[in-house]
């Protein structure tokens, strides 16, 4: 390694591990004991390991591997749909020949601004499209997001114009410049908002508690935010009716760190394969002037 590399890379190794600290602490915490947690506070390194945080959090291991399962298939569905609604809209919207332009650009940009409530959205999904209690309410409402239409409409503008003309004049089709010419070019828009995509459904607890009401349909971020507001909810109890009861023994802020790690672990697995396109598809689209 070259001398002048030499500090660059031990301030982007320093940064990579103050960033895998947290987690670090996160998995160690899950790892103690409650008491251990309120009288010494959150280490690395647990002065005794017990697993008392995830037997809790497992106690019923069908339920949430029913809700890892829903979550999957919602994120998975809802990331491939929602990226090819994304990119469609986001290309028709750098056509010039396109007669509705302008006026899909300003309404696309106007939901950025207002929505229509949450009363209004609830009467839609649950009486109008009848998704109450089916998991297309998981997926229908994150499938358009404005941001995501114009992040991915200012990469398609980066790209080279000839290569669209070319292929006019070679007599392609719209839909076969679009499948077969843009989208294979445009990998790192297509990732980056593919990433945004899947923690928008990943981490969404919302429309599980707006929309849900069946368990076998619980994604695993409302699951497990229901069995933390159970512990809590019992360690309240049992402080205003069984004082004589040792309380440090309900796993509650140990169990808090259990669900991170349940939750943000499979993540840490998927954004690797994001990584190399991320920055580019986040750039790109900016350098038009």
């Amino acid at each position: 390694m070259k001398a002048n590399n030499l500090i660059p890379h031990i301030v982007l190794l320093s940064i990579a591990i103050a960033c895998l600290l947290p987690f670090l602490l996160i998995i160690s915490s899950s790892l103690m004991y409650e008491k251990d947690i309120i009288l010494q506070g959150y280490t690395f390194i647990p002065k005794k390991i017990t697993l008392l945080a995830y037997e809790v959090i497992l106690k019923d291991p069908q339920q949430l591997i029913n809700s890892y399962i829903v979550t999957i298939i919602v994120t998975i569905v809802g990331t491939i749909v929602g990226l090819w609604l994304t990119a469609t809209i986001a290309y028709v919207l750098t056509r010039n020949d396109y007669k509705y332009k302008n006026k899909l650009t300003f309404y696309v940009f106007f939901t950025m601004l207002f929505n229509g409530g949450l009363i209004p959205s609830y009467i839609l999904i649950s009486r109008w499209l009848n998704m109450k209690d089916t998991i297309f309410a998981l997926i229908v409402p994150y499938l358009v997001i404005a941001w995501y239409v114009l992040l991915m409409k200012g990469f398609f503008q980066s790209l080279p114009k000839g290569l669209v003309e070319s292929a006019k004049i070679d007599g392609a089709s719209e839909f076969k410049i679009f499948v077969q010419i843009v989208l294979p070019i445009s990998k790192p828009a297509l990732a980056t908002v593919g990433l945004f995509l899947v923690l928008q459904y990943w981490n969404d607890w919302w429309l599980s508690m707006l929309f849900i009401d069946k368990e076998s349909l619980f994604s695993l971020q409302f699951l497990l935010i229901r069995v933390m507001r159970n512990l809590e909810f019992l360690n309240t109890e049992m402080a205003r009716q069984y004082l004589n009861i040792d309380r440090l023994n309900i796993p509650t802020l140990s169990a808090r760190m259990a669900m991170s790690v349940l939750a943000a672990g499979p993540m840490l697995f998927i954004f690797p394969f994001f990584q190399k396109y991320f920055v580019k598809g986040l750039t790109l689209g900016s350098i038009k002037g």
